[in-house]
C-alpha cells in the first residue's frame, strides 16, 4: 500500500510473478481487503494461490521509521512483517518505507544466529554484468567486523543468485593504496584478508562500474551517497540524452538508427531488472522495491525472494560467517 504507483499496478506485477513460477505455493497481499479485492479483479488476479491478509492501517514514507514501527501495528508493513515471524511465509517485499522496513524487519523478523546487524544489499549494473554494493543505507555507522559481516553476506547472495563462484570483494575507500582509508576500512580490510573471501583490497567508487568488483562494501552512509548519486546521474543522463538526441531533425534521424542500441542500455541500467534490494542478514528473505517501482520490478522481486527461499541462502550465511569470523579471529 505504500508505493507511489499504488496498489493496482502491484497486482498486475504479483499476477506476472506467479505466472512465471510453479514452485510458489502461496502468496499473501496484505493490506485493506476491501479496496484491494476489486483492484485484483479489473487486474485479472485470480489466481488460487493468493490469499488476501487484512491491514487497517498505511505506513508512509512521512512516517519516522522507528515511531511507525512502535504506532502503526496494523499496518500492511508490520502485519507482513508478522507473518515471517509466524513463519506463515517465507518472504515478504515491500515497496514502502525503507527505513521502517528494515527497522521493523530488525524488531520483528530478528536477525539469524551470529549476524551483527542486518544490510541493504543493492543490485546495480557494471560492464561486465552487475555487482552488488551493501550496505545500501541500512547501518550509517559500522565497526570492521560488521563490515566483514557484509563481505561474507555479499559473497554469498552473488554466489548463490548470480552464479559467480568466486565473487571479488572490494572495501570501498578513497583511493587503492593501501596507505587510504580510515580506521574503519582498514580494520575491515585487515580481517577479511584473513578469510578464504576473494579480497581484491581497496576499491574506488569507478572500480564497481568498470566491472572490477562483485561485492563492494562499505557502510550505510557511504552506501547511500552512492545510490543516490548514481541516481540522479542516471537522471541527468537521460535528460541530456532527450534533449541533445531532439534538438534538430538531423539528430532524430540519428537518434532513430541508434534506437535500439539506445533500448538495451536503458535495459541494463533499469533496476527493475534485478526485482529489489535484498535485507540479508535476516530470519526470512526480506526485500525492498522501489518506491516509484512498476509491474516489472515486482514480478522479478516476487522470482528473486522465491530463488532466496529454495536456494536455502540463509543458511549458506549463517555457515559463511561463521567460517569467515573463525579465521579471522573476529570477536
Amino acid at each position: 500500500m505504500g508505493g507511489d504507483q499504488g496498489p493496482a499496478e502491484l497486482l498486475h506485477g504479483i499476477r506476472l510473478g506467479l505466472a512465471a513460477d510453479s514452485s510458489i505455493q502461496e502468496l499473501r497481499v496484505v493490506g485493506p481487503e476491501a479496496t484491494l479485492r476489486p483492484l485484483a479483479r479489473e487486474a485479472g488476479l485470480d489466481d488460487p494461490r493468493v490469499v488476501f491478509h487484512q491491514a487497517g492501517e498505511v505506513l508512509t514514507m512521512d512516517d519516522d521509521p522507528a515511531l511507525a514501527v512502535r504506532r502503526k501495528k496494523d499496518s500492511s508493513l508490520m502485519r507482513a512483517l508478522e507473518l515471517v515471524r509466524e513463519q506463515a511465509v517465507d518472504a515478504v517485499i515491500s515497496s514502502g518505507n525503507t527505513g521502517a522496513l528494515v527497522a521493523g524487519a530488525t524488531v520483528r523478523v530478528g536477525r539469524l544466529d551470529g549476524v551483527r546487524r542486518p544490510s541493504l544489499a543493492c543490485i546495480m549494473p557494471s560492464r561486465t554484468g552487475a555487482f552488488v554494493l551493501l550496505d545500501g543505507g541500512a547501518n550509517p555507522d559500522c565497526t570492521p567486523e560488521i563490515l566483514l559481516q557484509f563481505a561474507v553476506m555479499g559473497s554469498v547472495y552473488f554466489k548463490a543468485m548470480l552464479g559467480v563462484d568466486h565473487p571479488r570483494v572490494g572495501v570501498l575507500s578513497n583511493g587503492s593504496e593501501e596507505s587510504k582509508g580510515n580506521e574503519l576500512t582498514r580494520g575491515a580490510l585487515a580481517l577479511i584478508r584473513r578469510t578464504s573471501l576473494n579480497c581484491v583490497g581497496y576499491s574506488e567508487g569507478s572500480d564497481l562500474f568498470k566491472g572490477n568488483v562483485e561485492v563492494g562494501v562499505c557502510d550505510g552512509f557511504v552506501g547511500n551517497l552512492i545510490l543516490k548519486a548514481v541516481e540522479g546521474l542516471g537522471q541527468t543522463v537521460g535528460y541530456l540524452l532527450r534533449t541533445e538526441l531532439t534538438a534538430n531533425p538531423l539528430r532524430k534521424a540519428g537518434a532513430l538508427l541508434a534506437s535500439g542500441g539506445l533500448k538495451r542500455i536503458k535495459e541494463r541500467m533499469n533496476p527493475e531488472t534485478y526485482g529489489g534490494a535484498p535485507v540479508l542478514g535476516l530470519r526470512g528473505s526480506v526485500v525492498k522495491i522501489h518506491g516509484s517501482a512498476k509491474r516489472v520490478a515486482l514480478k522479478n522481486a516476487i522470482l528473486q525472494s522465491a530463488r532466496a527461499v529454495n536456494q536455502k541462502l540463509n543458511e549458506d550465511i549463517v555457515r559463511e560467517i561463521g567460517r569467515a569470523e573463525a579465521a579471522a579471529g573476529a570477536t
